[in-house]
Order: C-alpha cells, then sequence, then structure tokens
C-alpha cells in the first residue's frame, strides 16, 4: 500500500543562499536537456514552446539548487506567474542535441521579479535563444497582485540577485 505523505520540507532559510552552488560567477544557472522526438515539431526542430517549458524547469531548478521550494510558495498561497515574455530565437535546434538552458534573477522590482534566458551549446559556443521573463506575485486565494513579497522569499531573492563579489 501506498503512503501518502503530503509533508515539504521547511523553506531553507535566506541565508543557505549565500553559497550560491551551482551558479557561476555571473549568476548564470546551468540546466542541460537532451532533445527528445517530442520536444520538436513534424521537421525535427525544437517546436518554440518546449523552449518556454525549458526556461521554467530551469528557473524551478535554479530556486531548488539554493533550497528554495517554489512548490512551498504555492502551497503557501502565492503564485508567481508569467506577465511579460520576451523571446528571441537564433538558430534552431535539432532532435538529439544536448543544449544548456541558462537562467538568472536579473531584477527585482517590487513584487516584479526579472528573469534572463540563455538557450547555448553546452560548450556555450553556439547561442540558441536568449529571452527575458517578468513574474509578478499573486495571492492565489484572492487572485490579485500582492502588494509586497512575504519577508523570507523577498530576502531569499534579494540574496539571488546579488550578483557574487569576485
Amino acid at each position: 500500500m501506498l503512503k501518502n505523505d503530503r509533508t515539504q520540507p521547511e523553506i531553507a532559510a535566506a541565508n543557505a543562499i549565500q553559497h550560491r552552488p551551482g551558479i557561476d560567477s555571473e549568476g548564470w544557472f546551468e540546466y542541460l536537456v537532451r532533445v527528445y522526438p517530442h520536444h520538436t515539431d513534424y521537421s525535427g526542430m525544437v517546436w518554440h514552446g518546449t523552449y518556454l517549458a525549458w526556461m521554467e524547469e530551469a528557473r524551478v531548478e535554479s530556486l531548488r539548487s539554493l533550497g528554495i521550494e517554489y512548490a512551498e510558495w504555492v502551497a503557501q498561497g502565492l503564485e508567481l506567474p508569467v506577465v511579460e515574455l520576451s523571446v528571441r530565437y537564433h538558430r534552431s535546434v535539432q532532435m538529439g542535441q544536448l543544449v544548456a538552458i541558462r537562467t538568472r534573477m536579473a531584477a527585482s522590482e517590487g513584487v516584479r521579479l526579472l528573469w534572463d534566458y540563455e538557450i547555448r551549446s553546452p560548450d556555450t559556443q553556439e547561442l540558441y535563444v536568449t529571452a527575458q521573463v517578468t513574474l509578478v506575485g499573486v495571492d492565489r486565494e484572492k487572485g490579485k497582485i500582492v502588494r509586497q513579497l512575504p519577508p523570507a522569499l523577498k530576502e531569499a531573492l534579494t540574496r539571488l540577485s546579488v550578483k557574487p563579489s569576485t
């Protein structure tokens, strides 16, 4: 019999972000993806919508790598929906390729969070896609934009957006 364990780990303290594991000196988190047939259109090229799914996965995984569980925020009643999206396709990606989805939080303006993306070859020599996404905090219960982000989230994101010293 399967046990349904609905417990969630606690959100890591914001100071756990200081070491920034998995994030390079410019603030980029890298998430590798192999292109499978279901990612492509009939021609074997990656379908444009697939890039958006990869970008969201990379953003959630970058937060997870720092001990921040997106699912926990949702459980506490906070959503961070995309309110603006800009994508530039530089070069197509084909079935079978391995690509690096790179993401970093570019800025935080009140309850608006700006994220940058690059989709590149793993050696970073080929640039396929660049994008920027703006998220905004929304109270799930009320369905309205929050006046301010919860303090723990705000502190964690502030630490995330600070570029490490060289």
